[in-house]
């Protein structure tokens, strides 16, 4: 090919990388085969189904579906739930709570058992010593999250602040001792345990992942509050439902105008990139959609401590104060920031950033008012 023809050629593929379909929040990932398409088809239905005591639903539950959490600005974004969670911490280790119900708290009761033991939530466990808040996150992208190896996670880490820049972030594990990646600490390594965890938790919906028994505050169910059999999905309903969450992709960040890219700047400059990491790269996948993809992900999946004004509950390695790094994904269609949602504006969720961001957090405090005005535009745009 002669030089000029090369570079024809090479603008051609600029072109047409940027007259590239933008990706819509609740998109499916470009390049999904015919298989996966229809796949993600039908998970979005189970997704989007509702569950009744008749089809398994509670008898403790904080939603009877997926869709009623994951709704905004479509199926697989926000709720506006807030969900209690609770746990113990003492003497610098972790209890989930497991023998009083768990850490996540239900909030609403079938009708059955409450006629059965007059009561509309599940207890809160005695031996808690946190409470929490939890608002619904997205789940878009999170099929590229999970296939991002361990190794770029743990080449992020630097628990003992070696480097002396006051970042010190460390992974979380699991009780088995994987690398957690999923939930605001952390805890969870793989996106389909997650979700097969948001089945039972959520819902109450029993399914061949989650073996543990239905307890009220660990104690056994009253006889005849739950009618159907368990499991209550079977093992084909569950990897329909996570192929169509692991098939939603990230959507495309919107184009920066000249403050935009000034915030970009910024952003890298006060060093929010020292954990909000710009963009991850998948590994090897069987997925051709999910193999060797660079995407926007704004997170190292790491546990950093935000300091004690944000600290709530431990989890796993996590201590109160301690959170996994919220992954910045289509943050122009959030309506209220940080894990409980307390502030409404981007700007109160960075000024409340604290503990490894504060330095970060003081940096835009001290940048004029056009600039943090520009950063902000930037993060509108993702």
């Amino acid at each position: 090919m002669t030089p000029a023809r090369a570079c024809a050629a090479a603008a051609l593929v600029l072109l047409a990388a940027g007259c590239e379909r933008a990706i819509k929040p609740g998109d499916p990932l470009r390049d999904l085969n015919r298989v996966e398409r229809d796949r993600f088809a039908q998970g979005k239905v189970l997704f989007d189904s509702n569950f009744t005591p008749a089809t398994g639903l509670g008898p403790l539950f904080n939603s009877t579906g997926c869709g009623e959490c994951h709704e905004a600005p479509v199926k697989g974004g926000r709720g506006d739930e807030v969900e209690v969670h609770a746990t113990a911490f003492r003497n610098a280790v972790c209890d989930p709570l497991v023998a009083e119900g768990g850490f996540v708290i239900q909030q609403h009761t079938t009708p059955a058992l409450k006629q059965a033991l007059g009561i509309d939530s599940e207890p809160f466990p005695p031996s808690a010593t946190a409470r929490a808040r939890r608002t619904t996150p997205v789940v878009f992208g999170r099929g590229l999250l999970d296939a991002v190896p361990e190794s770029v996670i743990l080449a992020y880490a630097d628990p003992d602040d070696k480097n002396h820049d006051g970042i010190s972030g460390r992974p979380n594990r699991f009780t088995d001792g994987r690398i957690g990646r999923f939930g605001r600490k952390g805890f969870v390594p793989a996106l389909d345990e997650f979700n097969a965890g948001a089945f039972s938790a959520e819902m109450g919906v029993t399914n061949p992942a989650v073996r543990t028994e239905e307890t009220i505050g660990g104690k056994p169910i009253p006889a005849g509050v739950d009618p159907t059999a368990d499991p209550e999905i079977d093992q084909g309903q569950l990897d329909l439902t996570n192929a169509f969450v692991r098939f939603l992709a990230v959507p495309t960040p919107l184009k920066l105008d000249r403050d935009g890219r000034r915030g970009r700047e910024l952003f890298s400059q006060i060093g929010c990139v020292a954990c909000h990491i710009p963009t991850l790269r998948t590994g090897d996948s069987p997925i051709a959609a999910l193999r060797n993809k660079e995407f926007p992900a704004y997170t190292d999946l790491l546990l950093h401590d935000m300091g004690p004004d944000l600290a709530d509950i431990c989890l796993g390695l996590a201590t109160p104060s301690e959170f996994r790094t919220e992954p910045l994904i289509d943050l122009r269609d959030a309506k209220a920031f940080l894990h409980d949602g307390r502030d409404t504006t981007l700007e109160q969720a960075v000024l409340s950033h604290g503990g490894e961001a504060s330095g970060a957090r003081d940096r835009f405090k001290a940048l004029p008012p056009a600039d943090r005005a520009a950063l902000i535009a930037f993060l509108k745009s993702l």
